[in-house]
């Protein structure tokens, strides 16, 4: 039987450190529209939605190919609403007014632009061949946090003094997340309402395919690092 597979893109408006963020030129169209045309152009999902509060980035996503059944609830809208929140309102709704259950769902973040189409199927083959319940991309620390320091009062102090004399390349690596999207298995998720069970997986991409976009310095370097990528191909 064939898997049915849900993109989820959150867009909530009102974000204060960079207006309209989700809609926002890029490079000459929404920031939104990468996540919506990857999504889209990998073939792998029955229904790619995005999940907003607001009419103008439901008309913007639409324009770029995705539905909006329904706009998220105040609560989901709210700041302190989480990821894991927003994915569970989606796949409740779709079960109590569309009646229907998807297999796997991959959330896909709206200021994305970095996200590719052959990554967002990597993920999904190794969350479907393997005994896990979530996968997302990560990138590694370009140096060891083993030999993180932080100040005392004027003075600066590792927090792991006994790494002090270990050479960096003997040091096991870090990663963090990449922030771009998450696959999820929904039968897992509906029981434990987590993207991170013990269960989860990951894998390694470059850190020029990622880059947080919180402050207008950070969009401007997003906005380089992927004319360097355009540039790569």
């Amino acid at each position: 039987m064939k898997q049915k597979n849900i993109a989820i893109i959150p867009a909530r408006s009102g974000s204060k450190r960079i207006p309209h963020k989700n809609v926002k030129d890029f490079l000459g169209k929404p920031i939104i529209a990468y996540s919506i045309e990857t999504a889209l152009q990998s073939g792998l999902f029955d229904e790619v939605m995005v999940s907003t509060d607001s009419e103008k980035i439901a008309d913007i996503a639409r324009q770029y190919g995705a539905k909006v059944p329904f706009l998220r609830s105040r609560e989901t809208a709210g700041d302190y609403a989480t990821l894991s929140d927003v994915i569970d309102e989606v796949l409740q709704t779709y079960r109590d007014k569309e009646d229907v259950e998807f297999d796997y769902a991959c959330c896909l973040l709206a200021t994305a632009p970095f996200v590719q189409k052959e990554d967002v199927i990597t993920a999904y083959n190794k969350l479907i061949h393997n005994d896990i319940d979530a996968i997302f991309p990560v990138v590694r620390y370009d140096f060891p946090i083993q030999r993180a320091m932080q100040f005392e009062g004027d003075f600066i102090r590792m927090i792991a003094p006994e790494n002090k004399d270990i050479r960096s390349q003997d040091l096991t690596p870090s990663f963090h997340d990449a922030g771009l999207f998450y696959w999820i298995k929904t039968q897992v998720f509906n029981k434990q309402k987590m993207l991170w069970t013990d269960q989860t997986s990951a894998f390694e991409i470059s850190a020029y395919k990622a880059q947080d976009i919180d402050t207008p310095a950070d969009w401007q370097m997003a906005e380089l690092k992927y004319k360097l990528l355009q540039a790569d191909e």
